[in-house]
């Protein structure tokens, strides 16, 4: 299976050995995603929903590189370090999506890439 990298120049470079997106197999995985500010790569300050909708806006410009929208996602991995962040991060998560919403899991860690309270990954069909 061929795989391609995606990349954006509106987000900051992954800081390790790992691509922003691969393309492969007719599906697109995104790699794990925090709230970096855009511009600067830093966390934003914010709350967990907050974090959630910059994620999501990140993770819709990595898309639209590649050609896609979050209305092509089929499956989303939430990571919490604090599972009762779930129903803030679910709030601000549902303003994104719409049905049929895609598959999903919740699973609650320990820690996250620059102190973190959320972090997602996607997959796209």
């Amino acid at each position: 299976m061929a795989r391609e990298a995606i990349t954006s120049d509106k987000l900051p470079a992954p800081v390790g050995p790992f691509s922003l997106a691969v393309h492969g197999g007719g599906l697109l995985y995104l790699s794990g995603q925090v709230a970096q500010d855009p511009a600067t790569g830093a966390l934003i300050d914010g709350d967990v929903a907050q974090q959630t909708d910059q994620i999501l806006s990140n993770i819709s410009t990595v898309l639209e590189s590649a050609g896609k929208s979050l209305g092509d996602v089929v499956r989303v991995g939430v990571y919490l370090t604090d599972m009762d962040d779930f129903a803030a991060m679910n709030g601000a998560y549902a303003k994104h999506f719409a049905e049929p919403f895609p598959a999903r899991t919740a699973i609650g860690v320990a820690a996250l890439p620059l102190g973190a309270a959320v972090e997602m990954d996607v997959v796209v069909s």
